[in-house]
């Protein structure tokens, strides 16, 4: 199917990205990126399953080759941080199989949807959980710069969560 030339990228650095002496190891990482980032789209998984892609072993090894994304010095350069998580079910070839399933992208789709959806919910409760246990109150952070939002209460939030509350109005919440 594809032929990859999947050799490991320079260590010596020339400003040009993590480790890359080159521009052409430069536009290599730019395209590895580019391609990494896209495995966090369930459709894109499930084209390449259907046409074949995870069938060819030399596919799976260039999947095997892209796990130094993980290395904090790539991660750094991601967006979306959820394509980590398809290239590391993409090692497995069970996920392979069941990714060229409509009901799995489905289900892929969706637990990204309310990842993203809750994520700033939940991000608030395990700042105010923080601020709680550490005593602050008011307009004081957990780093102590000031806030530039004043948040709601835990209790206030944990009774949002269980729809005993109306949801917060964020320009209420603004200084």
């Amino acid at each position: 199917m594809m032929e990859v030339n999947a050799g490991p990228l320079p260590t010596s650095g020339s400003g040009l990205g993590p480790g890359l002496s080159s521009s052409s190891d430069n536009v290599r990482l730019c395209l590895e990126l580019e391609f990494v980032q896209c495995l966090a789209n369930p459709k894109y998984l499930q084209f390449l399953a259907q046409q074949q892609y995870f069938a060819d072993p030399a596919f799976i090894n260039y999947l095997k080759y892209l796990l130094y994304w993980r290395r904090p010095e790539y991660a750094k350069l991601i967006v979306y941080p959820y394509c980590l998580e398809m290239l590391d079910n993409l090692q497995h070839e069970s996920f392979r199989n069941a990714v060229a399933l409509e009901h799995t992208v489905h289900l892929i789709h969706t637990k990204e949807f309310f990842h993203w959806t809750h994520w700033r919910t939940n991000e608030r409760a395990a700042i105010l959980q923080q601020k709680e246990s550490a005593g602050i109150h008011g307009d004081e952070t957990v780093n102590g710069s000031g806030g530039d939002m004043e948040l709601l209460s835990i209790d206030d939030l944990k009774a949002y969560l269980r729809g005993d509350a109306p949801a917060p109005d964020p320009d209420a919440m603004q200084q």
